[in-house]
């Protein structure tokens, strides 16, 4: 017998009890930021690698350590995207849509990155996400803030995340910090695990979101970022700040927010939970005004965000149990008896034709009554349908509500228009 052949590690199937609760979930994220008017971009998921490490930076943990890289048969490299935001700013330069015009595009799909797996981190993830172009305020920002608040509160989970924000500054204030910085932890290098020395000198900033609980301690002595901010910087997340309170979202100023691409500038943020144990980030994004120049196109002001869909949905189910998805069945059409299913399966197409949005099985494979109503029951059907001979002679159907029992016999020319006010 041949061996079987199971996905790879990290790699998930997901089965239509779960795409059920997925789809029900992407419905609610897409009808939020159709309601804000963003446009949907659709992207490679192989790029070529060079996107990635100008895009990221060299001395990242996703570049260094976590990338799907190989050369194709010309012998170019290529890698399966670890993130979203590189391949829509190369799309937006290739296809003239960035300069001196404002954008504001969404993005779905699966991204990659060789990490160890557990709940809620996999090798294969899939991500939404959204980036704005050509606005530069903080107001812009604020926007995409708010748009996540609205996606929690459609969602029922808001009472379960909260809003963390910081300022990272400009190239040049971060340079300074990152020096002082550097100097502060060459003092106490003895005191360092290996991985925060290693970063010391190629990433000091990643040194500051160390989930070493001695090193945390240690650092709330180091200074801080926010002193060494620019003007322009700090008047930007001060202006962040006051439109966050107008409008009543709540948040945290975390100093030490640093996020783990190189591309942020300023304006940083993450929606965190406790419900996922130490998973904590839901959502996370920032401005990022330099990278649009750093890929070849004009100086163009930016900012967007990221959020992993199987952690969301993970929350989702964890703390609102009244979630539920949309079964695949509104209505199953039972027949039994001579001429009934042709029958059936002609009702069936008139009423699709009659109610496209109506969703609607026809029974195949034969079966006595109770296991087809059963089968009904299986699929989540709200009504049957019901066909014998003595239906099809007359030219009517019976109409049973499944959840009470109660039926009525209708002219088939009339169960259209009942079924549009029983589903209503």
């Amino acid at each position: 017998m041949a061996k079987n052949i199971q996905a790879i590690r990290g790699m998930n199937d997901y089965l239509p009890a779960d795409t059920a609760f997925w789809q029900r979930i992407e419905d609610t994220l897409k009808q939020v930021l159709a309601g804000y008017g963003y446009s949907e971009i659709r992207l490679p998921i192989v790029e070529q690698t060079p996107l990635f490490k100008r895009a990221i930076g060299e001395v990242t943990d996703v570049v260094e350590k976590e990338m799907y890289t190989f050369e194709d048969r010309n012998g170019d490299s290529l890698t399966l995207r670890p993130e979203g935001t590189a391949g829509c700013v190369r799309a937006g330069i290739e296809h003239g849509l960035l300069y001196n015009q404002e954008q504001r595009l969404w993005y779905t799909g699966p991204m990659f990155r060789h990490e160890r797996p557990q709940k809620g981190r996999y090798r294969q993830f899939h991500q939404l996400g959204a980036e704005v172009f050509g606005l530069q305020g903080p107001d812009i920002d604020a926007e995409l803030i708010l748009l996540n608040a609205r996606w929690w509160r459609a969602l029922g989970i808001s009472a379960h995340v909260r809003l963390e924000l910081n300022s990272i500054g400009s190239l040049e204030a971060r340079a300074n910090y990152r020096e002082a910085l550097t100097a502060f932890l060459e003092q106490r290098k003895e005191s360092l695990d290996e991985d925060c020395r290693r970063r010391m000198y190629t990433n000091p900033l990643r040194v500051l979101d160390t989930k070493n609980a001695d090193i945390q301690l240690l650092l709330n002595d180091a200074p801080v970022l926010t002193d060494y901010l620019d003007e322009e910087s700090r008047e930007h997340f001060n202006g962040l700040c006051e439109l966050l309170e107008q409008s009543g979202i709540p948040y945290t100023v975390n100093p030490r927010l640093v996020r783990g691409l190189d591309y942020y500038n300023r304006t940083v943020f993450e929606w965190v939970t406790e419900s996922l144990g130490s998973q904590g980030t839901v959502c996370a994004g920032g401005r990022y005004d330099g990278l649009v120049e750093q890929l070849g196109g004009r100086s163009t002001p930016a900012v967007g965000f990221a959020m992993g869909l199987e952690r969301l949905v993970l929350l989702v189910q964890a703390v609102n149990p009244d979630f539920r998805p949309i079964p695949a069945v509104d209505v199953y059409v039972i027949s039994s008896g001579a001429g009934t299913q042709i029958a059936a399966v002609n009702l069936a197409e008139g009423i699709r034709d009659a109610l496209p949005q109506a969703r609607i099985m026809t029974n195949h494979g034969g079966g006595n009554f109770k296991k087809q109503f059963a089968r009904a029951d299986k699929w989540g059907a709200r009504v049957a349908l019901v066909l014998g001979e003595s239906e099809v002679a007359a030219g009517q159907v019976v109409v049973k509500i499944l959840a009470t029992g109660s039926q009525e016999t209708l002219a088939q020319d009339d169960v259209a228009v009942r079924l549009a006010s029983i589903l209503s």
